[in-house]
């Protein structure tokens, strides 16, 4: 039921509250999860690749954790580089809510979007970080990464991280098409974490 759910409006399905830690070796954090989003029992070795490749950037500005399920990756941001104004965004309410509960929880201030996709996304950021809904699809996956290009300022990047047994080829020569330009700028147990800057 997860796999079919955690990308959707799912706040109706019953409440099964946890607690979950996760450690970089320098921070270790504890999080809220519940029935009904991505991941519930531990942090998923994708968004844990792309933290390491997020850790080798020097993130300032605006930046958007698009699809921030219950706000691992915004929470972790926010506290390695407390200057950025984090936006978290994703479809799901119940996921939403456990994001603000876990920004709380780490004393990290992280602005929460109910979102479907790029819906209600305003302004431009220096960066958009995805760990994407692969099961959504192919046309919703790439849909978010147009989106993406368009929220992105001048100079500002995507990083988007993607199993390549699930398509990170693919991904890497459809977004090379959309900003000129696509690298892999870590691979790790199977997933590459794609980086792609807006040059124009």
């Amino acid at each position: 039921m997860e796999e079919r759910h955690y990308f959707t409006d799912n706040r109706d399905l019953p409440s099964h509250r946890r607690e979950i830690t996760y450690s970089t070796g320098e921070q270790t954090w504890t999080f809220v999860t519940d029935d009904g989003v991505f991941s519930k029992l531990e942090v998923d070795r994708g968004t844990q690749v792309l933290l390491k490749a997020v850790r080798e950037e020097q993130l300032s500005g605006r930046v958007l954790d698009m699809g921030c399920g219950y706000g691992v990756i915004a929470v972790a941001v926010k506290t390695m580089f407390p200057e950025t104004e984090v936006t978290a965004a994703d479809i799901n309410p119940r996921a939403l809510g456990l994001c603000q509960e876990n920004a709380l929880r780490s004393r990290t201030e992280v602005v929460t979007v109910l979102s479907d996709g790029f819906s209600a996304i305003q302004g431009a950021y220096r960066a958009v970080l995805t760990n994407p809904p692969i099961r959504a699809g192919k046309a919703v996956i790439y849909g978010m990464f147009r989106d993406s290009y368009e929220h992105l300022e001048q100079g500002g990047f995507l990083l988007a991280v993607i199993r390549r047994k699930q398509g990170a080829e693919s991904a890497r020569n459809y977004l090379a098409e959309l900003f000129g330009t696509c690298s892999v700028v870590l691979r790790e147990k199977g997933y590459w974490v794609l980086k792609c800057i807006r040059t124009d």
